[in-house]
């Protein structure tokens, strides 16, 4: 059995990793969010055991890093990565949360066209013809912004392309 833990902690660490980051970036870009959520949170739960194998099994080279400074910078660094998470929480409710850009960007395409397109210098009747004629097709005056890009089938970071003036 020890054996079996020897050849496979690195490369279930490896394989679990990888199904991690794809899902986590899909998460990130909000792609498919229902089926990436579970997939990421169970299998990175199942990506523990592998890394604490793997951890075993390169205990001595893994010591070795604390004896740089890399090491000690990069937990650093992580850590306040960490905090800048709970200053700025992201989904809390009734809030956006993150960082005070991203929650601005999501306040604003929770709204209705009828509540944003002055800011944008436009009329409702306006933005909702510069959205469908960019695509999409689900675009209403008085319907989230969120809500036409889903309904529509496309990304929000499309959305926002429109929407900015480079999209013009």
């Amino acid at each position: 059995m020890k054996q079996w833990f020897m050849s496979y902690s690195t490369p279930l660490f490896t394989g679990l990793f990888l199904v991690s980051l794809v899902s986590g970036v899909a998460l990130f870009f909000h792609i498919e969010v229902g089926w990436f959520h579970a997939m990421h949170e169970w299998l990175s739960m199942v990506l523990i055991l592998p890394f604490v194998l793997h951890l075993w099994r390169n205990w001595r080279p893994f010591v070795n890093y604390f004896k740089r400074s890399a090491m000690v910078q990069s937990l650093v660094i992580s850590t306040i990565a960490a905090v800048l998470f709970v200053v700025w929480p992201a989904g809390e409710e009734g809030g956006a949360g993150g960082p005070p850009p991203f929650a601005f960007s999501q306040a604003v395409i929770s709204q209705s066209p009828e509540i944003v397109a002055p800011v944008f210098e436009m009329s409702a009747s306006e933005m909702v013809v510069k959205l469908k004629d960019s695509g999409f097709a689900s675009a209403e005056e008085s319907k989230p912004l969120a809500d036409i890009a889903k309904e529509s089938g496309k990304n929000v970071m499309a959305l926002y392309v429109v929407l900015t003036p480079k999209g013009n």
